[in-house]
């Protein structure tokens, strides 16, 4: 399979099934999609017609070139995946990673939480005990086989509002490393509004990397997430995580945002954060009910493609200067990338990463926590339904019908399945703005990769 496209004055040319991508010409690149159903002559005349300076030994010898990578493996490859694909079902089941939810309760009231301001559908905040949070590492660690490397996220609600259990959660981890022969990688997302010297001093020390929630500018972080006594939270939270992110060097963080229908020029808050000096940066699209109005909708769509599209151009702009950023969905691995596992199955909720509640119950994923259809298990008696873990199990790019003649499957491999169950009903549905928004980003990330490799 081979996708072409152009932007950014590139003409791109992905063979999906060798991950391999060609920057070419524009005969080149008018040749390629012809190249399956004409002939050499055939494509020769139809060439010349549009390029009538070029001569015919020019067109023969560009095809003679495609000719070549065609013959290389590096074009109009074939899928070597799909016919030899495993049964998911028989892996092993190795879980590699919590999210913890820490405290089912939080001190913002964000309009978009798909969390119900922290409390996940239930009627009263809940904040887990650390003899819940010991049992999860217990379960963790006897769940993970072979593998040493191991993660936990510190999740909400707001985890800063139970903060003694989460020291004292990363130092019962750390206690069990040797013995288990296992490391532990601490991670911790948070709004910031309880942030101070003591808290960035110990994440500094012991979390692998911290995600700090910020929507972009002030207007619109403030519009879509107030604080419960009315203040403004930008203005509480900027400074605390300029000092973060410098504190740490500028790595292993990241400011992380929500776009909704009510700024669709979003690359306005990705750059006015980069100004404010954070280099690494996510913004992303809301996931919400078509009824809210804040969604995004199809017809936004168009926007955001030029806004993804405007913000890659500008990212080369500023590539190898002061003013650099990383944006997480631009970032892409054209060379290693993930395992082939990965690339067919995804993220691995509900088979090797799990959720767990403030009660000890086991989710398939933060986004399911409350759905009691989801509910898998606990951290006392383990994964007790199975049957659901398989369905899971068998979340891949061919189980998934939108996925199968997709060019981005193996770049996001197969979307979320949260997003998909809620929009479709179904883990293998699809939830097709999603799917959009996600092919665009890919493009726009390859693009990028080309404009570097040409500077």
């Amino acid at each position: 399979m081979v996708h072409q496209y152009k932007l950014n004055g590139y003409n791109i040319v992905m063979d999906i099934d060798s991950g391999s991508i060609h920057v070419v010409d524009d005969i080149s690149y008018d040749l390629i999609a012809l190249y399956n159903d004409h002939s050499k002559s055939q494509i020769a005349d139809q060439l010349l017609e549009k390029y009538p300076a070029v001569k015919r030994d020019e067109i023969f010898e560009a095809y003679d070139e495609i000719q070549g990578l065609v013959d290389e493996g590096t074009l109009f490859t074939h899928d070597i995946y799909k016919d030899k694909i495993e049964d998911f079902t028989k892996r092993p089941n190795v879980v590699k990673a919590l999210c913890l939810h820490i405290a089912h309760d939080c001190n913002l009231s964000c309009k978009y939480c798909f969390a119900e301001e922290g409390m996940y559908h239930g009627k009263k905040a809940e904040l887990m005990s650390f003899e819940v949070g010991k049992q999860a590492l217990d379960f963790l660690i006897a769940n993970s086989g072979n593998r040493t490397n191991l993660e936990v996220d510190f999740f909400g609600g707001e985890p800063t509002m139970n903060w003694q259990v989460v020291k004292d959660l990363v130092a019962y981890g750390r206690s069990q490393e040797e013995e288990h022969n296992k490391k532990f990688r601490f991670t911790l997302t948070t709004n910031g509004l309880l942030l101070n010297d003591e808290i960035m001093e110990f994440c500094n020390k012991e979390m692998g990397n911290v995600v700090l929630s910020i929507d972009g500018r002030k207007e619109v972080n403030d519009m879509m997430r107030p604080t419960r006594n009315g203040k403004s939270a930008y203005d509480i939270i900027l400074p605390k995580f300029k000092k973060f992110a410098e504190s740490r060097n500028q790595d292993k963080y990241y400011v992380r945002g929500t776009f909704t229908h009510y700024n669709l020029d979003f690359a306005k808050d990705v750059l006015a954060l980069a100004d404010e000096g954070f280099k690494q940066i996510s913004v992303e699209p809301v996931v919400a009910p078509a009824d809210a109005d804040y969604a995004i909708r199809k017809e936004d769509l168009p926007i955001l493609f030029k806004e993804y599209e405007d913000l890659a151009a500008e990212m080369v702009k500023r590539h190898n200067t002061d003013k650099e950023f990383n944006f997480f969905h631009f970032m892409i691995d054209l060379e290693g990338g993930p395992c082939v596992y990965k690339r067919l199955s995804g993220c691995g909720s509900g088979t090797e990463y799990l959720a767990v509640t403030p009660g000890g119950e086991l989710y398939p994923c933060h986004q399911f926590v409350g759905n009691t259809e989801f509910l898998m298990g606990n951290v006392w008696d383990g994964v007790k339904n199975e049957k659901l873990r398989d369905e899971f199990k068998c979340c891949n790019v061919y189980a998934k019908k939108a996925c199968r003649d997709c060019f981005a499957r193996f770049y996001c491999s197969g979307g979320c399945q949260a997003n998909a169950y809620n929009f479709t009903g179904d883990v293998k549905g699809q939830y097709e703005i999603g799917c959009e928004l996600q092919r665009k980003r890919i493009e726009c990330a390859i693009m990028i990769k080309a404009a570097e490799a040409d500077m």
